[in-house]
């Protein structure tokens, strides 16, 4: 049985643990570094990024996440998840983790009241179009040649992968399908 672990400092925790319960797999919480090391896969849930950037400095998680991607580990970042890993955020200096060659826009969609769901295609699902929540959703703006874009909306892209790295514009767990929780772990 896969073991995944969902950064547990603040965001959509519980609905992570819930759906990584439901594909089968074993959920645990992760707010130590020490909890990385016998994991599969790590989800970065959604949030707001820059508490969740100033949480993993204050609990040495930032490099530990890092080198735990960069062992070939799995990452699955949803919405502020997808904003930690790029490789760059337009516009603003913060410092990211840097695992996938992207450069993302923060709440590209727009403000709270301008969040929306939506019935989008996904490369690698098969069954139908993927309901996608997007709230204070950021989106891709621009990627490096190893990154395959999976969906876009609106010609923005809202989810690819490189190598492990897994990432969405949106919110898988806040929809009762697992199919693309399922992928991830699969890839592990």
């Amino acid at each position: 049985m896969k073991k995944i672990g969902v950064l547990a400092l603040q965001g959509a925790v519980s609905e992570h643990l819930n759906a990584i319960s439901l594909a089968g797999a074993l959920a645990v919480p992760v707010k130590h570094p020490d909890q990385l090391r016998d994991l599969d896969g790590l989800i970065l849930p959604g949030g707001e990024s820059t508490t969740m950037r100033r949480l993993m400095k204050k609990y040495d998680l930032f490099e530990t996440i890092q080198v735990f991607a960069k062992s070939g580990k799995g990452i699955f970042g949803t919405c502020a998840g997808l904003v930690l890993t790029a490789r760059k955020i337009d516009g603003n200096d913060d410092e990211t983790l840097d695992l996938i060659d992207t450069v993302v826009i923060r709440n590209g969609f727009g403000r709270q009241k301008d969040s929306f769901e939506a019935a989008i295609e996904i490369e690698g699902i098969e069954s139908g179009p993927f309901p996608a929540v997007f709230i204070r959703a950021p989106y891709i703006a621009s990627v490096g040649e190893n990154v395959e874009i999976l969906a876009s909306i609106d010609n923005k892209y809202v989810a690819a992968r490189q190598g492990k790295i897994l990432v969405t514009a949106f919110h898988p767990e806040l929809t009762g399908d697992n199919r693309l929780l399922e992928l991830f772990i699969a890839s592990l």
